[in-house]
């Protein structure tokens, strides 16, 4: 039994919270919002030494699969699983399941993406370790983040007992997946000590997600078999298209983690944090006195606080500005209170509706 370990990293998606410098040429994988390093670069980075470049896959759409592989990551092209149009996380992570089990059919997968910000690489890592140990006993391992607030914006997971320790983590069994909640319900959630983010991230054994799959989800698992039938055939491209349309979308939370057997929790600390809106930026880079964030620009501030400013190499001056965005492309400037910065996917919503590609 190998149980050799890989990761999948999510990458598709163009991040039109973060417009406007999210755009479907430049998405924000690719973007180097953080540090340096693009979001991929970093979410490859940060698994170097536990998995090597080429023990990581990644599902990606026909039209971002070039401009991730151009990132430099030491990733094999064969390790790209093409998703032919977005499906939802299920179908992604099911058509990346059986790509893998061609290559390997004992291996364990973690399920990461490409957007999330991860402050302690090395403990995230010691995390990881401790889930796949987990999850070589049949356990579907996801990973929970303490909450360090009432936070509405991310869904929670419920636990009940303890199951087992690994790599000086606790592991306990999952009771409930809980929807993204309101206030009231997330101040509950965080002060109870059962509850912990759900990060999107998982950890199992493939054949055992598979098995899983085809329980919970029969009629997408049956145009899986069909997919994997073709796998390394010249008909493969053909099979996968055709297929591929009449799919269904769905989250793999609820498609199958909710209705799942034998789920395990790991809760944990590792400066998580999920960068879905530019507010998300103004919590975790580095500010001045004044509690601003200026990226790229020259910025005058005149009684002016706590305010994001990501510039295009020029000045920017504000006067008066407290909590907000303030977003200068060069094509396109966006300007909003940080708790509007959920919105900006209602501006590129109509961009759409009016036809303005140059900005999308």
């Amino acid at each position: 039994m190998s149980n050799h370990f890989y990761a999948l990293i999510m990458a598709g998606g163009v991040g039109s919270r973060l417009w406007p410098l999210s755009r479907q040429k430049s998405p924000k994988q690719v973007l180097p919002l953080v540090g340096d390093r693009s979001m991929f670069q970093g979410a490859v980075d940060r698994l170097q030494p536990l998995l090597l470049p080429e023990d990581v896959y990644v599902v990606v759409g026909e039209e971002q699969v070039e401009l991730l592989k151009a990132e430099g990551t030491g990733i094999p092209d064969r390790n790209f699983v093409i998703e032919p149009a977005g499906r939802g996380t299920a179908p992604a992570i099911a058509l990346s399941a059986i790509t893998l089990r061609k290559h390997d059919p004992e291996a364990i997968m973690a399920v990461l993406t490409a957007d999330h910000f991860i402050g302690d690489a090395e403990g995230f890592r010691d995390v990881l370790q401790a889930a796949r140990e987990i999850a070589v006993q049949g356990q579907l391992v996801t990973l929970g983040i303490t909450p360090s607030s009432p936070s509405t914006g991310y869904g929670y997971i419920e636990r009940g007992h303890h199951l087992t320790n690994a790599n000086g983590y606790a592991a306990y069994q999952v009771v409930a997946f809980r929807e993204k909640p309101d206030l009231v319900t997330a101040k509950h959630f965080a002060v109870s000590g059962r509850h912990s983010w759900n990060s999107g991230m998982f950890v199992w054994k493939v054949s055992r997600f598979l098995k899983e799959l085809s329980r919970t989800m029969p009629e997408f698992y049956q145009q899986l078999m069909e997919i994997e039938a073709a796998l390394g055939t010249p008909a493969f491209d053909r099979v996968l298209h055709e297929v591929w349309q009449t799919v269904k979308s769905q989250t793999v939370d609820f498609g199958v983690m909710e209705k799942a057997h034998d789920v395990a929790v790991i809760p944990a600390e590792f400066g998580w944090n999920d960068i879905g809106s530019w507010a998300t930026l103004l919590e975790i880079l580095d500010n001045d006195a004044q509690g601003n964030v200026i990226r790229r620009a020259e910025h005058l501030g005149v009684d002016t606080s706590n305010t994001l400013v990501f510039g295009h190499d020029r000045l920017v001056a504000t006067i008066g500005l407290h909590d907000m965005i303030v977003i200068d492309t060069g094509d396109a400037i966006l300007v909003c209170p940080k708790d509007r910065a959920q919105d900006v996917k209602q501006v590129v919503d109509q961009l759409k509706q009016t036809g303005k590609q140059q900005y999308l």
